[in-house]
């Protein structure tokens, strides 16, 4: 695995479980990740990551930053590389992802490529004055993204990216405009795919985000299998089919995770695409009979897939941000099992810093109401 966050670490039980040995080449020395065989190294490098695949039968990832050229050259030396460079591409460069889904016909906000302040003027007088620019590459838990209603104020990022400069695959220099959204609430849906063609799929789940950083996660999505007035079809199943009809259409091999706005009239639109285990997964971890960190080594590993059904009625997924002033997670652990038993803690190894995620709780049962307060006093704990 090339990255060694949170991610890779959550991947360490499953591949102990599965008797596959994980090797991870991390970014630095003490990551979250340490606990399995750690390499040390830019995955910027060619030469370093080839030198790490060499002892490797399957080379994935958990971010999506690799460089197409790195991979590319993974693939002329034979390595399996999963998800593959093509696909990796469309969840590196915001610009093609609008591109691939366009001509996958997938439902997506109006958009378009912005490379100065003129073409965004006029993206923004289409759209009634109003608009979301986000930077092509590079941006995650809401970093990259600003809602805008007059061009000065990304005025930075045009001169960061460039006139002249091309983006991934060619992708071209500027920004992305899309259109603001007015949605009810944001989902995600999770489906992974094994290099045979087996896919399996997860519940369709709610989200929560604060500032830019998904907070906290409910499995299912409450009332997705009614339609809303005005829908075809109920909630659920159409998310499993677009994100099923993604992964096939991309390429995807691994987790996927597709994140969505419902519109008010019961509407799916596409915003982002992640392929790897995605934090809007996480409660599958104590919450459903094959966690996303299982499934995505068995899709690596082109294995049978396991069953995704969730093992409880709900499961409510809490992120601790920030962390304990002055402590770790671990120093408040005995406080919080000894009150809030259910819960189930999960710690980063990561240390306090604002907005940072270090850790999450996950609470599973019969009760919805029941569920959400036990893991958001088991999170409570953690902050501050």
């Amino acid at each position: 695995m090339i990255g060694g966050g949170q991610l890779a670490r959550m991947m360490i039980p499953p591949a102990v479980a599965l008797g596959l040995e994980l090797r991870v080449l991390a970014e630095t020395e003490g990551s979250s990740a340490g606990l399995a065989a750690t390499a040390v190294g830019d995955y910027r490098d060619a030469a370093t990551v080839l030198a790490f695949a060499r002892g490797v039968d399957v080379v994935t990832f958990d971010h999506e930053h690799v460089p197409q050229e790195v991979l590319a050259e993974l693939v002329a030396a034979g390595v399996a590389v999963h998800p593959g460079p093509e696909a990796l591409a469309v969840a590196r460069d915001k610009i093609l992802m609008r591109r691939r889904l366009s001509e996958l016909g997938a439902p997506i906000p109006a958009w378009a490529v912005v490379t100065d302040a003129g073409e965004l003027a006029a993206f923004l007088a289409e759209q009634g004055g109003r608009a979301v620019v986000k930077t092509p590459r590079g941006g995650y838990d809401g970093k990259g993204v600003r809602v805008v209603t007059r061009p000065e104020e990304v005025a930075d990022w045009f001169a960061e990216a460039g006139a002249s400069a091309e983006g991934a695959d060619g992708s071209p220099a500027g920004l992305l405009a899309e259109a603001f959204v007015p949605f009810r609430r944001e989902l995600a849906q999770q489906v992974a795919r094994r290099p045979s063609g087996q896919v399996v799929a997860w519940p369709l789940v709610e989200t929560v985000q604060r500032d830019g950083v998904c907070a906290e996660v409910t499995a299912p999505a409450p009332g997705a299998e009614a339609s809303a007035p005005g829908s075809t079809g109920d909630l659920a199943a159409r998310a499993e089919a677009l994100a099923t009809r993604i992964a096939e259409g991309l390429g995807v091999t691994g987790a996927l995770a597709v994140e969505l706005f419902e519109t008010a009239e019961g509407e799916l639109l596409v915003n982002e695409l992640a392929m790897r285990p995605h934090n809007s997964g996480h409660w599958s971890i104590d919450g459903a009979v094959t966690s996303q960190f299982e499934q995505h080594l068995r899709a690596v590993a082109d294995l049978p897939l396991g069953d995704p059904a969730p093992t409880a009625a709900w499961s409510v997924m809490v992120n601790v941000l920030g962390g304990p002033s002055g402590q770790t997670m671990l120093d408040r652990y005995p406080a919080a099992m000894a009150a809030q038993p259910a819960a189930k803690l999960h710690s980063y190894d990561k240390s306090s810093r604002p907005g940072r995620k270090v850790g999450h709780v996950t609470v599973t049962g019969d009760d919805l109401e029941s569920v959400r307060a036990q893991a958001r006093a088991a999170a409570a704990f953690f902050q501050g």
